[in-house]
């Protein structure tokens, strides 16, 4: 028998016995670094301006990735998929999946590349462009709204903070 079995019945049930050790001798808390409220904050606001995003898209039939794909192709048309996945940070494997219904609907079409067969290249089509307008129009008004918070000043800090950030935390 090991000294846990020999333990009393009652010895084991104490609120002591049955919690694990989870305070550390002193521990450092994210609620305890000054910067965690802030932290906070840029969390909330992200969330909030997804929420908004996806529900001002929704009555177009579209979603966010369909609108980050749509933007990137009517800027840099002939992108790869890969060019396409890295661009918007996700892995190929996110956008064979989407690819092919936005081919479906119209949005988009595929075209292999005239030097490399194995690359296909993505173009907008012109049912894609025009379902990318009043989506942008929708997209820009949540930009326009949220921004119009803070001063120009205030607006590029915030932009360049953020930029610091994803330099940081930038693969690598």
């Amino acid at each position: 028998m090991n000294k846990n079995q020999r333990l009393s019945a009652a010895a084991r049930n104490t609120p002591a016995a049955r919690a694990p050790n989870h305070r550390l001798p002193n521990p450092r808390l994210p609620w305890d670094n000054p910067r965690f409220r802030n932290w906070i904050a840029v969390i909330r606001a992200d969330k909030a301006v997804v929420r908004a995003v996806a529900q001002a898209l929704a009555p177009l039939g579209m979603k966010i990735h369909h609108l980050d794909i749509l933007t990137n192709l009517y800027r840099h048309p002939g992108l790869s998929q890969l060019e396409l996945a890295n661009r918007l940070l996700v892995t190929r494997s996110n956008m064979t999946m989407v690819l092919p219904q936005m081919a479906k609907a119209g949005w988009l079409r595929r075209e292999a590349d005239a030097r490399d067969k194995r690359v296909t290249r993505l173009y907008l089509t012109d049912k894609g462009e025009a379902a990318l307008y009043p989506a942008l129009e929708a997209y820009q008004g949540i930009i326009d709204r949220v921004l119009s918070l803070s001063s120009e000043a205030e607006c590029d800090q915030m932009g360049e903070v953020m930029r610091r950030v994803a330099e940081e935390l930038k693969e690598g």
